[in-house]
């Protein structure tokens, strides 16, 4: 059984180790994209940002169902408020001070709480818990991204070093 602290925790150093991409990613790269359709590094880092508040952001605030045609729209309300001119050191900083902040009102929550179901944009119902865990592998899927980036332009991702540093 999938614990809530473990996830919270988890949670916590995907998103550290995305603050640390943002970092060290050279700023006058962050316009850079691997191809045309995709996000620039830029981009994801913010979306990270934003995404993960929003959606963290509305379920505190007792959303159940996010079919609702105007989900985006409240959404929308939750998200950083960081500029598109924030810097590195800006956007990585609040990258790692809102994940902290949103993780301790979720460490507040009951054990009911928790266990609630609510219904995802797809249809599917997943429990808060489930929820916080599918918000984790998003923002995962997306640092992943950030480490790619890094890798095409020479940089080695904080994670590998952590893991090299222990050979």
């Amino acid at each position: 059984m999938v614990r809530v602290e473990t996830v919270l925790e988890t949670w916590r150093q995907v998103r550290a180790d995305a603050a640390a991409a943002v970092r060290e990613f050279p700023a006058a790269d962050r316009d850079f994209r691997a191809t045309p359709e995709l996000m620039t590094f830029g981009e994801i880092a913010r979306h990270i940002l934003d995404a993960g508040h929003g959606l963290t952001g509305i379920l505190l605030a007792g959303e159940t169902d996010f079919q609702d045609a105007g989900f985006r729209g409240k959404l929308a309300g939750y998200y950083s408020g960081l500029t598109d001119a924030a810097g590195p050191e800006e956007l990585a900083g609040a990258m790692e001070r809102l994940a902290a902040e949103r993780i301790e009102e979720l460490r507040g929550q009951s054990t009911e709480w928790w266990a609630a179901v609510v219904r995802k944009w797809d249809g599917q119902e997943l429990t808060r818990l489930e929820y916080i865990q599918f918000v984790k592998e998003h923002e995962l899927t997306h640092r992943s991204q950030l480490f790619l980036y890094m890798r095409l332009k020479g940089l080695t991702p904080p994670t590998t070093r952590r893991r090299m540093a222990k050979k």
